[in-house]
């Protein structure tokens, strides 16, 4: 017979949704559950994500820059691989030892932890399958299950050579060849990973360029870049199908220019993800998904039931996991009874490949689509003596700005150190800054942080290290 539990709050997902979550309700005097399906606490970004993808992409970025410093005198030999190493590296000193500090913060903030699958049985009742079956009563719930990476039918053949997201982060093995499918951030960042250890990676996107999300003048430098290190980048092309031989898998494409047909030791499906709601029994709690399987929610992050709420991933969308953790604070308020509301006017985005990609705010893609009046000010890294020490020109930074306020609406990034910069313009575009709060904050020299104040010069006319295009004059009357 299971052990019954009685809570305040229960959070279903031990993710960068949940953990932050139910840490926050307990800092605040409630009694909390945690149930988590993993053994580890972090969820798919600590485990099986963000955080693994992070430390393979540092070690890419070691291995291309040792290489890279040739060109200006310094010279070294050519990397051995020791893989059992590199994954321990991975699993054991990365993720275990955060995986390991988060069952330590819940321990001391007296959350129990409960490992196991949890289904709703009524509006207030869980029960949690697994080793130790418990039934955990709740007066408000936080669901924060997550997401899963999608597999389309098309590449379910039941050979492991076909893998997801999740098992490309194990590294099985340097394959000689991968097909990368789909050209979003995490297929480009795990294909950068393996090229960088020595794999031949072509790339296939159904739409006609990688990172359709992004803008066209930040993603150009990326693509560059990439089209140097991979073997092939295919747009506006689809894999129709996949077979198992023993050569490896035969992938059929259908496209412009491309060959009808290419075999691969491995194939990564990056086609994205989905929300992990499925097999939660929220019917029998009266919550309600939509047809693609997110919950619906307000902006306390509240379900159609009111003391049951969802973040994260299995919410809405964007699927990232600072606004999971930024979401967990507001749904926590909720429950306090404190006027908490979801409202963002910036939730960053960052996509790790060298060079990094990162924008806050209004892109100028839909700044275009939605009518909003913007000016564009950008300001090339050629100009930045730190770039160019560096090595790294083909940098850009951009800034969005409200053509007669200079509101800060939107800022994107390329370059290396982008994810880091962008911080800056959240906090910008969040207190309503216009260009001149930024260009008069004084920026440390030499650093590429200064590319943000430049462009934030051009609003009025010229950057110190780069004029502003002017409008031709009009001519006078007589």
């Amino acid at each position: 017979m299971s052990d019954v539990l009685e809570t305040q709050v229960l959070v279903i997902g031990g993710g960068p949704g949940g953990y932050p979550a139910a840490l926050h309700a307990a800092d605040h005097g409630l009694k909390v559950v945690l149930v988590d399906e993993d053994p580890k606490l972090g969820g798919v970004c600590l485990n099986r994500g963000c955080i693994p993808s992070k430390a393979l992409l540092h070690v890419a970025k070691v291995i291309r820059e040792a290489h890279e410093v040739a060109e200006i005198g310094v010279s070294y030999g050519e990397p051995k691989l020791d893989l059992d190493k590199l994954r321990n590296f991975v699993q054991q000193k990365v993720v275990g030892k955060l995986t390991g500090g988060i069952a330590q913060l819940c321990k001391g903030r007296s959350v129990e932890t409960v490992n196991g699958h949890a289904e709703f049985v009524d509006a207030n009742t869980v029960k949690v399958t697994g080793a130790n079956p418990k039934t955990v009563r709740f007066q408000h719930c936080i669901i924060a299950s997550g997401s899963l990476p999608a597999m389309p039918k098309t590449f379910a053949i039941g050979d492991d050579r076909v893998m997801d997201s999740t098992g490309a982060l194990l590294l099985p093995d340097v394959p000689k060849t991968l097909l990368v499918v789909g050209g979003g951030y995490i297929g480009l960042e795990i294909g950068t990973v393996y090229a960088a250890l020595g794999t031949k990676v072509t790339v296939v996107e159904f739409l006609d360029s990688i990172l359709s999300m992004a803008d066209r003048d930040l993603v150009k430098p990326l693509e560059t870049k990439l089209r140097g290190q991979f073997e092939n980048i295919y747009v506006s092309t689809k894999v129709t199908g996949v077979e198992a031989t023993r050569e490896g898998i035969v992938a059929k494409l259908e496209g412009k220019d491309v060959p009808p047909q290419m075999t691969f030791d491995r194939v990564l499906v990056s086609v994205g993800r989905r929300p992990n709601s499925q097999n939660l029994a929220l019917e029998k709690a009266g919550v309600k998904a939509n047809e693609r399987g997110y919950i619906p929610i307000d902006k306390q992050r509240r379900t159609n039931v009111p003391h049951i709420y969802a973040i994260g991933d299995v919410g809405e969308e964007p699927g990232l996991a600072h606004k999971a953790t930024a979401e967990a604070r507001v749904a926590v308020e909720a429950i306090l009874g404190e006027p908490a509301e979801w409202n963002p006017r910036a939730i960053p985005a960052v996509i790790f490949t060298d060079p990094e990609i990162a924008w806050a705010g209004i892109t100028e893609k839909e700044a275009q689509e939605k009518n909003v009046p913007h000016d564009v000010l950008k300001f090339p890294w050629g100009a930045s003596g730190r770039a160019v020490a560096l090595q790294i020109t083909n940098g850009l930074t951009k800034m969005l700005v409200d053509p007669e306020s200079k509101r800060v609406l939107g800022v994107g990034i390329v370059g290396t150190g982008a994810g880091e910069m962008i911080a800056e313009s959240v906090l910008a575009i969040e207190m309503g800054a216009v260009a001149r709060d930024v260009l008069e904050s004084i920026h440390p020299h030499p650093t590429l942080s200064e590319t943000i104040m430049e462009s934030a010069e051009l609003a009025y006319g010229a950057a110190t290290h780069v004029a502003k295009p002017r409008k031709a004059a009009k001519a006078g009357g007589g």
